[in-house]
């Protein structure tokens, strides 16, 4: 039987662990003074290399000191060399616990040229992300033998660990811009090629997509409102429009419906069925009709359905990842942002925490390249203001972090002025009776306004409005409409803005 050591598990809890499974920490002591050499013989070299090295990453405390003075010599502007180096040292107090002048002397004669200093920083660099694996391993263990951790809390926060090690050693080298424009080239072909300009997913909403050109590709579209705004039934009938009658394979990630009860509403926006006779199988003749006319198109349609509950970011990416992989997942769609979690680690405010989800998300979107698109709550502010124009939510009405607004590439308000009993506008102009307001607030590629579109609520679908005067309508503020982008580069002053000659001019079409 193997020698065994006595190994402490945390709370005074002891596990026997044989002896040959305590390994020497990871370490390139060798390399570490290959590069500080390199350093002290060529300015440039610390260019090459500060973007891989931290002052924790030498593992030799000495080495460490060494780069530390090296680190504030660069940042001060001045030379580096033996003698500047040592006296920085001397000046941070450091210089006998390195060894002295010669240990820094030995150090510069170790190398005559920088020309490895890149491949030797790497060698350091992977070392360094070794020993924190470690680390962070033994940490996860230790609470992984511990009863009196919740077992659910430890892989959460070892998904959090992973997800924050493979964040902050990911590095990305840059672009010549020649093959970028090239890309760029590809895509303002693809648009001219396709019918509406549509250049990425359809919307399956006709005004909608004039103003967005579709989702597009590692973008971050967050679509906001308060409660009872619609947010599930247009985050569905979006899901039909594009897993069913486009057959693109998309994503729905649901942590507060489960997978049933999500697939009763798709029922019920698919079929055009009324979801209450769904629930309580009151359906009479036409309904039945409807069903077996649709039903098996919906069955068919490439739509995955996750009802995980409190998904974590790192558990979300893992699954979006194979997803994509293995079923061509083109879209994903994420019901509610608030509703997730960061992956266990403990964070001074629900704020931080939000801010590390939609970053997360964002990251996400760029990684996978595909639209994601995520549902959010808003602050109860709305609710505070009155009049018409009072209770259109603004993008401060965003709830938990102002770092959604930052991170989104879209940003989309479902309102309904009918729920808060405004059935006219104040101009008498339009009647909002099963009329729905689609805002676009922030849009980093192209336009913001006000897209109207009908809501049926025993459906829980959303439609094209067939109402020409509604279409592509600016967005409003302070009571007043302000101008716009529309088809390109025409703007409509506050003074120029003729809802008919909109119509007119965009080309009216009907609902499908």
């Amino acid at each position: 039987m193997p020698e065994q050591r006595r190994t402490n598990h945390g709370n005074g809890k002891y596990r026997d662990m044989p002896l040959e499974l305590a390994h020497v920490q990871p370490q390139a002591i060798e390399m570490e003074k290959a590069v500080l050499g390199a350093l002290m013989i060529d300015r440039d070299a610390y260019m090459e290399v500060s973007n891989l090295l931290r002052i924790e990453s030498f593992y030799e405390p000495r080495n460490q000191m060494v780069y530390e003075a090296i680190v504030k010599l660069n940042a001060e502007e001045s030379p580096v060399d033996v003698l500047t180096v040592t006296d920085k040292l001397g000046k941070m107090g450091k210089l006998d616990d390195v060894g002295g002048p010669g240990y820094i002397a030995e150090l510069s004669s170790r190398v005559a040229t920088s020309a490895n200093i890149v491949y030797h920083a790497n060698v350091v660099a992977e070392k360094y992300l070794a020993r924190q694996m470690i680390r962070y391993v033994g940490t996860i263990g230790n609470k992984a033998f511990d009863e009196t951790y919740d077992i659910k809390d430890v892989v959460q926060e070892a998904e959090s660990i992973l997800f924050e090690l493979s964040q902050k050693n990911m590095k990305k080298d840059y672009s010549v811009l020649s093959p970028i424009v090239d890309k760029a080239m590809d895509l303002v072909k693809i648009a001219h090629s396709n019918k509406g300009g549509i250049t990425g997913i359809s919307t399956g909403f006709i005004q909608l997509d004039d103003m967005t050109c579709g989702w597009q590709n590692s973008d971050l579209v967050i679509i906001a409102g308060r409660p009872a705004m619609g947010k599930t039934a247009f985050a569905l009938s979006l899901a039909k429009n594009i897993a069913v009658d486009q057959n693109i394979p998309m994503a729905f990630f649901s942590l507060e419906m489960s997978d049933v009860q999500l697939a009763n509403r798709l029922m019920a926006n698919a079929c055009k069925v009324d979801s209450k006779k769904l629930l309580s199988g009151q359906l009479d003749r036409s309904d039945w009709l409807r069903l077996d006319k649709n039903i098996e198109k919906l069955k068919e349609a490439p739509l995955y359905i996750d009802e995980t509950e409190g998904l974590s970011v790192m558990e979300l990416r893992t699954k979006a990842r194979r997803l994509v992989k293995e079923h061509g997942v083109k879209l994903i769609m994420i019901d509610y942002l608030q509703l997730m979690t960061a992956s266990g680690m403990n964070y001074n405010s629900r704020q931080e925490e939000v801010s590390l989800i939609s970053r997360s998300l964002k990251g996400m979107a760029k990684e996978l390249n595909i639209p994601v698109l995520a549902l959010s709550q808003l602050n109860r502010g709305v609710e505070a203001r009155t009049g018409a124009e009072g209770k259109r939510p603004q993008l401060s009405d965003l709830r938990e972090s102002g770092a959604i607004e930052q991170d989104a590439d879209m940003v989309i308000f479902l309102h309904r002025p009918e729920y808060y009993g405004i059935m006219m506008s104040s101009d008498g102009l339009i009647d909002y009776h099963e009329k729905a307001e689609v805002i676009i607030s922030k849009h980093r590629k192209g336009a913001t306004g006000i897209v109207m579109m009908k809501f049926i609520g025993e459906f829980t679908r959303f439609e094209n409005d067939d109402d020409p005067t509604m279409a592509n309508r600016p967005p409003t503020e302070g009571g007043e409409i302000i101008g716009s982008k529309v088809n390109g580069d025409m703007i409509f002053s506050p003074e120029e803005y003729d809802p008919f000659k909109l119509a007119a001019i965009n080309g009216y079409r009907g609902s499908d």
